[in-house]
C-alpha cells in the first residue's frame, strides 16, 4: 500500500475563494429570503426540492432525505412533522419495508415548490456567470479576460455580454448595476 505524502504547496487565490463563497453565499441568501416570503423555512424549501428531485429515481426515504440534506435523521423526522402539519408533504410507510417512511409531496407542496424552483432558476440565470467565472478561476480553467472582468462587449442598453459553457446559457447579459459585484482582475 503507497502511502500519500502530503499535497504539493500549491498557491491559494484567496480573492478568487473569497469571490467564489461570497456568490455561493448571495445565491443562498436571496433564496432564504424568497423561502420565507413563501411562508416556509429555507430548510422546508430544500427538503420539497430533494422529494421532488428523487421522484421516479429513488423512494424518498428519511434516511435518504437526511444524507442529501446533510442533516441528522431526527432533524429531518421534526422538519417532515412541520411540512406535513402545513398539509405540504405526506408520509406512509414503505411497502417493501414497513420500518421506513416514504414522504411524497401533496399539491399544496408541489405548487410552492413549483413558484419557489421557477424564482431560483431566473436568480440562477442572473446571478449564475459571476458564480461560474469565480468557479472556472478557482479550478484552473482559463476564463477568457472578458468574462473575468465581466467587462465585455457594453450593448445600448448598458448591460454587459459575458460568455459562459453553454450548460449554463452561453451568452448571458449583465445589467449594469451588477458589474460591480462581480471579480475583477
Amino acid at each position: 500500500m503507497k502511502r500519500l505524502g502530503s499535497p504539493p504547496a500549491l498557491a491559494v487565490d484567496y480573492r478568487t475563494l473569497a469571490e467564489l463563497r461570497y456568490q455561493i453565499r448571495r445565491f443562498l441568501r436571496t433564496r432564504e429570503v424568497a423561502a420565507r416570503t413563501a411562508g416556509v423555512e429555507p430548510q422546508h424549501y430544500l427538503l420539497l426540492l430533494q422529494i421532488k428531485g428523487l421522484e421516479n429515481q429513488l423512494p424518498a426515504l428519511v434516511g435518504t432525505l437526511a444524507e442529501r440534506l446533510q442533516l441528522r435523521h431526527h432533524t429531518v423526522v421534526e422538519l417532515v412533522d412541520r411540512l406535513a402539519r402545513k398539509g405540504l408533504v405526506v408520509r406512509r410507510r414503505s411497502p417493501l419495508d414497513r420500518r421506513q417512511v416514504v414522504v411524497s409531496l401533496r399539491p399544496a407542496g408541489e405548487a410552492m415548490l413549483k413558484r419557489l424552483a421557477l424564482y431560483s432558476i431566473e436568480e440562477l440565470r442572473t446571478e449564475g456567470p459571476a458564480l461560474v467565472v469565480a468557479l472556472m478561476r478557482l479550478i484552473g480553467r482559463p476564463v477568457e479576460r472578458r468574462q473575468a472582468r465581466m467587462a465585455g462587449a457594453s450593448d445600448h442598453r448598458g448591460g454587459l455580454v459575458v460568455k459562459v459553457p453553454a450548460a449554463f446559457g452561453g451568452e448571458t447579459r449583465v445589467p449594469r448595476w451588477r458589474k460591480m459585484r462581480c471579480l475583477s482582475d
